[in-house]
């Protein structure tokens, strides 16, 4: 595991991924923005619902690896390994952050 230094809000999100989707929602503000695997998803009860599909559809680690801080936002690099196709998978995780909470994130390969 790669010791990495993560905004707090972020490194809670990583740390709640490994949990439900209840405890995701909640890194959140109530106006957040997720895009993953081409649909977006707004606000806690959506985001909430997104994590809770996810987790039930595939089983997987994510092993964050890289950090990078650019126009305002965090490029963090992880790797994905798990029961999906193509594992493992390195993805991009944008974050936008406000007032200690994740405004906005994109998962991008």
């Amino acid at each position: 595991m790669i010791d990495l230094t993560l905004p707090e809000p972020i490194a809670a999100y990583f740390s709640a991924d490994k949990r439900d989707g209840e405890t995701v929602a909640r890194c959140f503000t109530k106006q957040a923005i997720v895009k993953d695997e081409g649909q977006t998803h707004s606000g806690p009860t959506a985001i909430k619902a997104w994590k809770t599909e996810t987790s039930a559809k595939y089983s997987y680690t994510s092993e964050p690896y890289a950090v990078e801080q650019k126009d305002g936002e965090y490029i963090i690099t992880s790797r994905l390994t798990g029961n999906f196709p193509g594992s493992p998978v390195d993805l991009r995780f944008v974050f936008r952050l406000e007032r200690g909470k994740i405004a906005f994130l994109e998962i991008t390969p």
